[in-house]
């Protein structure tokens, strides 16, 4: 019985044994990996890119078309619709679309309902020769040349004929236009642009047009009016004689409002806002991003106007990545693909 109650003893010693070498063991890993993981800080993968100087344009953005020039003080309107200036019937059509005429040209012949273009011809050259005679007074002259001019309908401006609307035979009317004539060479870019943008706009300013070809115009003019359907401001800009561009055509543009050259810039997607909606970015400095508040300006082609405390060009800065990002944290920096 002493024995066996030995050997119960000793099983108990040996099981309690066991369990306290296991528990002091489990709390000296437990202990173990809490200090390796207070030791750990948290690494985020990051893409960076740098700042730079450039100079930025504010612009506003508008849809334009190509259109005829419009009268000025020192050109007529570069179209013309020829009418008919009396009622009769076409004669003769004297050129064809495509043509190029010269001011003063005669394009169509007519009848009138009274007297005929060839009489009317016969009537001035006997006046003339009657008045270079003594024999008729200036004012007959003159007002048979005026009947004559009814019947010969010329063109009002140098250009190409791009449309003749009438043949011989063909009655027509005071209503009637017989002819289009158009001066290719004086075409402008004619956009509405919203009335709260159009306040920034004055004439001489740099006009950028994208599509459909890119070239540099000057704005020529600002309507003083606002379209009252839609509430845009009409404006144009010329463009040169060799443009290639055809009435019609639809462009975009943008129009040159404010110039800041040698600005510091950050790209787009660096710039972020924190949890007060302030403008950030986070500096890469070693293999830590540290944020820094800016004040933002003009944007433009994905590169933002910044100002802050400490700011050169060539900082680098996250873009991918970094929003939500702490005000300090370790970072990787991985390849740009």
């Amino acid at each position: 019985m002493i024995a066996r109650k030995s050997i119960a003893v000793l099983l108990a010693a040996v099981i309690l044994g066991v369990g306290v070498y296991q528990c002091l063991t489990t709390r000296g890993a437990a202990a173990a990996d809490d200090d390796e993981g207070a030791s750990v800080r948290p690494t985020v993968t990051v893409q960076v890119g740098r700042l730079e100087r450039r100079t930025m344009y504010k612009v506003v953005t508008g849809y334009g078309v190509v259109e005829p020039a419009p009268a000025t003080p020192r050109h007529p309107a570069a179209a013309a619709a020829v009418a008919a200036p009396v009622t009769g019937v076409v004669t003769q059509v004297q050129i064809a679309a495509g043509q190029r005429v010269r001011r003063g040209q005669v394009l169509v012949r007519l009848n009138s309902d009274t007297q005929t273009q060839w009489y009317a011809a016969q009537q001035v050259a006997r006046l003339r020769r009657l008045y270079a005679q003594h024999n008729a007074s200036l004012k007959d002259l003159q007002n048979a040349a005026a009947q004559l001019a009814l019947l010969q309908v010329t063109a009002p401006i140098a250009g190409t004929v791009v449309s003749v609307n009438v043949k011989a035979g063909d009655a027509v009317s005071p209503s009637t236009v017989l002819v289009e004539v158009m001066d290719l060479k004086r075409l402008v870019v004619r956009a509405d642009i919203p009335e709260p943008q159009a306040g920034e706009l004055e004439p001489g300013q740099v006009v950028r047009m994208i599509r459909p070809k890119a070239m540099t115009l000057r704005l020529g003019f600002i309507s003083p009016t606002i379209d009252s359907q839609d509430g845009a401001v009409m404006t144009w800009a010329s463009l040169p004689a060799n443009s290639g561009l055809r009435t019609g055509q639809y462009t975009r543009l943008t129009i040159v409002t404010a110039t800041h050259r040698d600005s510091l810039v950050a790209p787009d997607e660096s710039v972020v806002s924190d949890l007060a909606g302030h403008s950030v970015l986070s500096v890469v400095r070693g293999n830590e991003a540290i944020r820094v508040p800016v004040r933002t300006g003009l944007r433009e082609d994905g590169w933002v106007e910044i100002t802050g405390a400490s700011l050169t060009a060539g900082t680098p800065v996250v873009t991918i990545g970094a929003y939500g990002l702490p005000a300090r944290v370790a970072i990787r920096v991985a390849k740009s693909q």
